[in-house]
């Protein structure tokens, strides 16, 4: 089935022009309609083009009635331009079906989509870490992209670390239902606190990834959004995939699965870990503000938003 696929860069500069062109080229061969955005290929400093060049691109992805609005890589840059969105324009762009799909930097627009319009948008690939790989895109990524293109994605399942699940026996079995799916990058989430672009959210199910974050860094993050209340309204966190950071000798065993093993003794809810999501090739994609739910059978989990 033929789908319409609006590539904007709301973030940073794409600098890998043959990644961005590999993209293309898979979406169309796959026999989608690829809909190039006149700046996705532009550089200002280390943005795809100044504030309003950026803006500019997402306000013509939602009124190109395409199916999917896919931004071409993520890096930095959207926080910066979050006043300047019209998210009005956003929400009615999905409202008539435009499914917005992202992943690191996109986390700002996503959850400031939530917070200001309480949208539903995408996280998933970019294209050029997804679709323009030198060789062939993960095939799990690839599968759960046509089925959302195709209308067939209904949940996420996943096996958590055998070692985690043996010391968090309040998550080896459980049932959560109508829960808020929200979060994304844990380093752009925690820039939005206390700011109009933070989603307010109780009974949520909090969702984080990062990369090049040592553990030390990623328990001063959480311990932010703790002690902010944030972490206390959740009915669960759960733990995506913390990528290429690297631990050193003063660490003296500091890592990251000391950092979950702390978050637990810290919050009385579920923390479930190993969610096929972040900065790698194999994860799934996930509805950022829908309401789902949550199964947990000892190491086996499942988000699912099939009946909502």
């Amino acid at each position: 089935m033929t789908k319409h696929i609006y590539v904007y860069s709301p973030s940073g500069a794409v600098r890998d022009k043959a990644a961005f062109k590999r993209g293309v080229a898979r979406l169309r061969a796959l026999g989608h309609e690829v809909e190039v955005d006149q700046d996705a290929l532009t550089s200002y400093q280390r943005f795809a083009g100044d504030d309003a060049t950026r803006l500019a691109a997402i306000h013509r992805a939602a009124a190109s009635k395409a199916d999917v609005a896919l931004i071409s890589r993520g890096g930095y840059g959207l926080t910066r331009i979050l006043p300047g969105i019209q998210y009005k324009k956003v929400a009615k762009a999905i409202e008539r079906g435009m499914m917005f799909v992202g992943i690191s930097d996109f986390t700002a627009f996503q959850n400031a989509v939530m917070a200001q319009t309480g949208a539903v948008t995408w996280a998933g690939p970019a294209l050029c870490e997804g679709f323009g790989v030198n060789g062939e895109p993960d095939d799990i990524m690839e599968a759960c992209f046509n089925d959302l293109l195709v209308g067939q994605g209904e949940g996420a399942g996943w096996r958590q670390h055998r070692e985690h699940v043996a010391v968090a026996s309040a998550s080896t079995a459980l049932t959560l239902n109508n829960c808020s799916l929200w979060g994304g990058n844990l380093t752009v989430l925690t820039s939005l606190l206390g700011t109009p672009y933070f989603p307010e959210i109780k009974r949520g199910i909090l969702f984080l990834e990062d990369v090049g974050e040592h553990p030390y860094r990623i328990e001063r993050m959480l311990t932010q959004l703790l002690f902010s209340g944030v972490l206390t309204r959740q009915k669960a966190v759960v733990f995506g995939q913390f990528t290429e950071f690297k631990l050193v000798s003063h660490d003296r065993g500091f890592k990251l699965s000391g950092v979950m093993d702390w978050l637990r003794k810290q919050i009385n809810i579920p923390v479930l870990t190993n969610l096929p999501y972040g900065h790698v090739a194999t994860k799934v994609l996930l509805p950022v503000g829908a309401t789902v739910d949550l199964t947990v059978d000892g190491r086996d989990a499942l988000i699912f938003w099939g009946n909502h």
